[in-house]
């Protein structure tokens, strides 16, 4: 509760831009508070306004011209009145004036004198540190914008229909014959048929077809798809390694690569209009090429850690990149672009049934009738373990992807082995003595809160009676795992606050939460979203998200909490100490 007199937090006027010297602004410097206070919610969409073809809001005056990177790279900034929000809950009665300068938070205080800066009347809204997406592929999540949603699915019949919708209206234009017709979205973890080449073939009227699963470990093509990549005639989807293998390759198709690079662009642009300063980018690619290019052509609007995986290992060492290393110091004085993890696949994905786990899946599914199986082992132990003390050697950190418990064990054990530092990635399911471990290594737990929601169904279909041990975010921080907040897109949408209402929440419908004894506050689930950054104090990165309202104001009950996080509007985000929205 708020004291007698003191400022009700609500929605901040729109912040503008000013010449130097032209502000007024003169309120009192409040100090940090730790109570929350109350802010009203304006209900909007649950979905968001990054699914494919939403249009992010900053679409007018919001929207700043392009920066260079390298004519100014920390310009001083100045904003005028924000009320900062700590990740702890504590926040400023009173606006205060935050200086950027230098790629830091140089100074906190009142009436700050311009000197030299450029100004920003942020008209009393929040300051949050930057939000980070930790786990992402930009590359597919920029496809998803023109691609078919096959999202809603439920047997192949229905992904059928669409292809071949979509292809009447290719023929109606005369699209040529190797025009390819892309899908993303649909899980075949609780399909009863299974998904077959044949049947695309009869729909497909010899256009190429590429339709990629939602959690991205599987991909159902056409005949005329295997035939451009050179690949044997096959009745079913690829999945896991084979299909990671041939991933790269799409962009070998008719005019793929354009349309991955158009998507790529969108989808940062769109990133930093939901505050998002960084990510984590796991492309199945040599992202570490990759994107000093993309910065030689274009503006970067945020931070981007490049992923690497075993095939380009020993290209990586051999330039001496290390986790931290600038990728681009000739174009990239800000430091925008840096060396990332070694990413490793240990195992596969729930709804593929390849999770690694140390009990069999449900074999009600008519696909596995008389089939029991515990998942795949993608690396055995002592070559997982060579791969760590590898990449450990050449100064990298190493990020294991382990969905099943047995994956998250076999995890735990060579980080253990090897001393490597780095993160679990997903950590679906797991056993507690193994998240201990992890809290007593200092290995990271790095967790898409969104797929609780997504895997929900499935789980209980293939996992029954081990839900309780799914998305065990409670027990994880409880025992001192630090949590990392990502979206795995395109697996969910690229959106941080979608991700913090999940893990709040644990409900994507009108369904109680889903184990809510698992459930965090919003504050704990900021602090998962900021990499690390707990304040905007000096010395903090000039990484700064403004909003409408107080994120982590008081709400009757975690549904109110997660719609209240949703609607969060961003009215500009600053990277390095420069605008991007």
């Amino acid at each position: 509760m708020r004291g007698p007199g003191a400022r009700q937090p609500g929605r901040a006027r729109a912040y503008r831009s000013q010449a130097v010297g032209t502000d007024s602004y003169s309120r009192p410097q409040g100090s940090f508070r730790a109570d929350p206070g109350t802010s009203p919610a304006r209900p909007r969409s649950h979905r968001g306004d990054l699914l494919p073809r939403g249009r992010p809001r900053w679409q007018t005056a919001r929207v700043p011209q392009p920066y260079d990177p390298v004519a100014s790279p920390f310009r001083p900034l100045l904003l005028r009145g924000v009320r900062r929000v700590a990740v702890s809950g504590r926040r400023d009665e009173e606006p205060v004036d935050v200086r950027l300068a230098d790629g830091r938070v140089a100074e906190v205080g009142r009436r700050l004198a311009a000197a030299g800066a450029e100004v920003v009347d942020a008209g009393g809204s929040w300051a949050l540190p930057g939000l980070w997406d930790q786990h992402v592929h930009l590359g597919q999540w920029g496809m998803t914008f023109s691609r078919l949603d096959t999202a809603g699915a439920a047997r192949p019949s229905d992904v059928l229909d669409q292809v071949a919708a979509r292809v009447r209206e290719l023929d109606a234009a005369g699209a040529p014959r190797q025009q390819v017709v892309t899908g993303f979205g649909h899980r075949t973890g609780a399909w009863w048929e299974p998904a077959r080449v044949d049947e695309l073939d009869r729909v497909s009227g010899g256009h190429p077809v590429v339709l990629i699963s939602g959690d991205v470990h599987s991909c159902w093509m056409s005949s005329a798809a295997l035939s451009l990549l050179g690949l044997p005639p096959r009745t079913g989807p690829l999945e896991e390694l084979e299909w990671f293998q041939v991933q790269p390759r799409l962009l070998q198709l008719p005019g793929a690569a354009e349309q991955n690079e158009a998507g790529v662009a969108q989808a940062v642009r769109a990133a930093a209009a939901r505050g998002v300063v960084g990510v984590t980018d796991f492309e199945f690619a040599a992202n570490h090429r990759l994107w000093p290019r993309r910065l030689a052509s274009a503006a970067l609007p945020l931070r981007v850690r490049a992923g690497v995986y075993p095939e380009l290992l020993e290209e990586v060492v051999a330039l001496g990149l290390r986790t931290g290393s600038p990728l681009a110091p000739e174009h990239d004085p800000a430091g925008l672009l840096r060396m990332g993890p070694l990413k490793i696949i240990s195992d596969g994905s729930l709804n593929t049934r390849t999770a690694w786990c140390c009990e069999p899946y449900a074999t009600s599914s008519a696909q596995l009738a008389g089939q029991p199986t515990t998942g795949t082992v993608n690396y055995p132990a002592e070559q997982l373990a060579d791969l760590l003390r590898r990449a450990t050697a050449a100064g990298l950190e190493v990020a294991v992807h382990a969905i099943g418990d047995a994956a998250v064990g076999a995890a735990a054990d060579v980080f253990a082995a090897t001393g490597a530092r780095g993160s679990v990635e997903h950590v679906q399911l797991a056993r507690v003595e193994d998240l201990a471990r992890l809290a007593s290594l200092g290995v990271r737990a790095s967790v898409q809160p969104v797929h609780l929601l997504d895997d929900r169904d499935v789980t209980e279909l293939n996992w029954p009676g081990r839900a309780d041990r799914c998305f065990m975010f409670r027990t994880m921080l409880d025992l001192g795992v630090e949590l990392r907040f990502g979206s795995d897109a395109p697996v969910a949408p690229l959106d941080p606050w979608q991700a913090m209402a999940a893990a709040v929440h644990r409900s994507g419908d009108d369904r109680e939460p889903w184990h809510a004894e698992q459930a965090v506050t919003a504050a704990e689930a900021l602090a998962a979203s900021t990499d690390g950054v707990p304040a905007l104090v000096p010395g903090a990165p000039a990484d700064v998200v403004l909003v409408d309202r107080d994120p982590l104001a008081e709400q009757p009950g975690s549904a109110a909490v997660a719609a209240h996080l949703r609607s969060v509007q961003v009215l500009a985000t600053v990277v390095a100490g420069r605008r991007t929205v």
